[in-house]
């Protein structure tokens, strides 16, 4: 199947031309056929000698209804521009035709109606050398006659060659399935439809409302009244919904599949028609079939951003329409350039900015989205509608690899920095260097580390772990050099601050694993506790809190906590009379 959206002047045969082509009527109001005009989306398809199958949105061609044909067209590729022969080019004409030319709509066909009421040569000609100046092109021209069904045949043609030219739809790409029209069967429920672009929707899927954020299922599919296990682009499909009230999703909300998108309010995008500086404060913005008011602000010649009412499904690369709803004028078509820009706070940030917009194109690149945001987790660049081809340098981070390679260069010279400011303490914590690096998270500090650095204990040092300042290692030495032939006794405190081991100084040399603590300012040299054990090896088993003091040869502050980390180290037992036993060999 492929999709044709008409276009054209109200009253031009639009939906004449499409019952003419398919025997079925599209438009679906009383009041359409009443006034004879479409004022609403109408629907229609049939089979084409291909075999091929053609569904038509039909538009309505009043002026006052261009909202209703920005809809239909949106999610459409490919357009038939519809011209009266008996009255040639008109205003809705034009108007339409701006709005495919916004669109980006590249594929089409003109129709020259009423070719029975007047020569169509002059219509033609008109028609075509407008259209020419557009995104459409040169295009194939058919004169027909609805009520007589001249050139019908030929317009069947024409639509075969046209679809034999349209681009194959993406298969895997994720759904986005822009709503235009929502009601309620009985029995069933909620039913949407939308014309399906891209990827595939099954029964059973689920899905995710875009204006809610909430998850949907669904409960079934149709396509061209027939009921479907699975539908693939590019297609009209009608989906029911399981369990969703109908006034939780109307015209201009999407069905997506979940974690594919980014849902924005704020979007940089360039613009082609009027001057970026003629444009008024507020446009209405016009993509898939959602209508949203805008706030403009003009940062480039041809750049600019919006402000959006609501949050829509964006990517890198849509095209959409400016139109100023008050003069009915299409200001122009955009393309989004980012879903996610920067703020905009500093003097001179909108100029900078606009240099920036200058270099984009509007195609996803992932080595520039990288280069631009530095650092950005993967699936934020898969929900912009970026592909991810490189490895993340750690979790889903990725990083461009100048500014990376930067890091750890800054890394390094921080904890050089604080290992100068703090000698005492084993390293920089990680948070220091989070928060001086700016990083969002503690494991990309840990990912930059590189030899000579390690990471130990939550710090981060260029130093062997068991390094200590000169000062601390002389300090220690003169305690080893008098305490080493009487290893469990513990200097006081005032004579560890003589020798110049305050607490800070204890602290390093304990984790430098130069001394021992065994409570606050009792500290011995390192070997003790497996000296300790031979010595209490030798007593008569068990033995008792005096024993080992005596055995020890030292007092009862060190003689008590000594023991009590023997006990915690599972080296001795403490027994229920108080007595305690060797239970491990000294190590």
């Amino acid at each position: 199947m492929w999709v044709v959206a008409t276009a054209g002047h109200v009253d031009h045969g639009k939906s004449t031309l499409v019952r003419a082509l398919t025997g079925m009527e599209p438009d679906r109001w009383a009041e359409e056929r009443r006034r004879g005009m479409t004022i609403d989306l109408g629907f229609a398809w049939t089979t084409l000698p291909s075999g091929g199958t053609v569904a038509f949105v039909d538009v309505p061609g009043h002026e006052r209804f261009v909202p209703n044909m920005l809809a239909g067209v949106g999610p459409v590729p490919a357009a038939l521009v519809v011209v009266a022969a008996d009255e040639g080019w008109m205003p809705q004409s034009a108007e339409h035709l701006a709005a495919l030319d916004a669109l980006g709509v590249s594929y089409g066909l003109l129709a020259v109606t009423r070719a029975d009421l007047a020569d169509p040569g002059p219509a033609l000609a008109r028609a075509r050398a407008e259209i020419a100046a557009s995104s459409l092109g040169e295009v194939e021209a058919v004169a027909v006659s609805g009520a007589t069904g001249a050139g019908l045949p030929e317009l069947r043609a024409a639509l075969d060659r046209l679809g034999a030219r349209l681009p194959d739809p993406v298969p895997d790409a994720p759904v986005r399935l822009w709503v235009d029209r929502s009601f309620t069967i009985r029995g069933s429920g909620t039913v949407v439809t939308g014309t399906l672009g891209g990827g595939r929707v099954r029964v059973g899927d689920q899905l995710e409302l875009a204006a809610a954020g909430e998850p949907v299922r669904v409960r079934g599919l149709h396509a061209l009244n027939s009921a479907r296990d699975e539908v693939g682009a590019v297609s009209r499909v009608a989906v029911n919904l399981r369990g969703v009230p109908r006034d939780r999703v109307a015209r201009g909300d999407a069905l997506l599949t979940p974690g594919r998108f980014h849902r924005t309010d704020l979007v940089d995008v360039r613009l082609a028609g009027d001057p970026a500086a003629d444009l008024p404060a507020s446009l209405t913005l016009h993509v898939g079939s959602a209508a949203v008011p805008a706030r403009v602000r003009p940062l480039g010649p041809d750049t600019v951003r919006l402000r959006l009412a609501r949050p829509l499904p964006l990517l890198i690369g849509d095209r959409a329409a400016l139109r100023d709803p008050g003069r009915r004028h299409v200001a122009g078509g955009v393309t989004v350039l980012d879903v996610d820009p920067p703020p905009l706070r500093r003097r001179g940030a909108a100029a900078a900015r606009a240099e920036v917009l200058a270099g984009l194109d509007g195609r996803p690149d992932l080595a520039g989205e990288l280069r631009r945001r530095r650092l950005v987790r993967a699936g934020a660049l898969t929900r912009m509608g970026v592909p991810v081809t490189v490895t993340p340098v750690v979790g889903d981070w990725l990083a461009d690899p100048g500014h990376w390679r930067d890091l750890g260069v800054r890394l390094a010279a921080e904890v050089a920095r604080y290992a100068r400011a703090h000698p005492l303490e084993a390293g920089v914590p990680v948070d220091v260097l989070r928060r001086r690096l700016d990083l969002p998270e503690r494991a990309l500090v840990e990912a930059l580390v590189r030899p000579p650095l390690r990471v130990r204990a939550g710090r981060v040092s260029a130093a062997p772990v068991d390094a200590l300042p000169e000062p601390v290692a002389r300090a220690v030495e003169r305690v080893r050099a008098e305490y080493g032939d009487r290893p469990f006794l513990a200097p006081e405190a005032h004579h560890l601050a003589d020798l110049g081991l305050g607490p800070r100084e204890i602290g390093a040399a304990v984790r430098a694993g130069a001394l021992l603590r065994l409570a606050d300012n009792v500290v011995l040299l390192p070997g003790a506790l497996d000296d300790a054990v031979r010595v209490l090896a030798r007593l008569p088993q068990p033995f008792t809190l005096s024993a080992a003091r005596q055995a020890l040869a030292t007092t009862r502050r060190v003689a008590v906590p000594l023991l009590e980390l023997l006990d915690r180290r599972g080296a001795t037992r403490r027994l229920p009379d108080d007595a305690r036993e060797v239970v491990a060999p000294p190590g």
